[in-house]
């Protein structure tokens, strides 16, 4: 039953190229935050499960197109071969005066804003060297793929958006993840 006394809560909108540590720092802020009133979206993705990736439900291409006709997804954008959703629960969570915290894409970045004009962009960045290492240390891609990957991530360098905050992820996880935190809790 939603509670119409509490004010709504914040959308925070996580973006940042592959191999920036967006998924480690979601984990970590995720452990972090267990007790407060913060949740965490999943995405729903026409990919399977790996153990090592990030938390998603994976639906086949036909559940994926039955639910966005349905009207299930608050968010959905299309990306390398993939269709990528967010459920309308966010809407009730939010409601409920919770933060949410959404793994986003940097394309579908104004196309949310529009959609959601109060969320909070929260780009995550790397210096270019460690974020090549990181690419080849992850081992999916060639190093033809890994150099078209670190071009994407450049081409997003001058991402600019309302309400955008930007952390550093160049050094251990936690000083980036307790900055993530910080950001998650305070907003709002």
């Amino acid at each position: 039953m939603l509670n119409k006394s509490k004010s709504k809560g914040t959308l925070f909108y996580v973006i940042g190229a592959s191999g920036v540590g967006k998924d480690s720092l979601l984990h970590y802020a995720r452990q972090k935050l267990a007790s407060d009133p913060v949740v965490f979206a999943h995405r729903y993705i026409t990919r399977p499960v790996e153990l090592n990736g990030e938390n998603h439900v994976q639906l086949s291409t036909k559940e994926f197109s039955n639910r966005l006709n349905r009207g299930c997804f608050k968010f959905h954008w299309h990306s390398h071969d993939l269709d990528y959703g967010i459920g309308t629960e966010v809407d009730t969570w939010l409601n409920e005066g919770l933060n949410v915290v959404m793994n986003g894409s940097r394309g579908y970045l104004s196309t949310a804003i529009e959609k959601h004009p109060g969320l909070v962009p929260l780009l995550i960045q790397v210096d270019t060297h460690l974020l090549r290492e990181r690419l080849i240390n992850r081992g999916r891609e060639t190093l033809e793929q890994i150099d078209q990957r670190i071009q994407r991530a450049q081409d997003f360098t001058d991402l600019q958006a309302p309400n955008m905050q930007i952390i550093e992820n160049n050094s251990e996880l936690a000083v980036a993840g307790d900055e993530l935190v910080k950001l998650l809790k305070t907003q709002g």
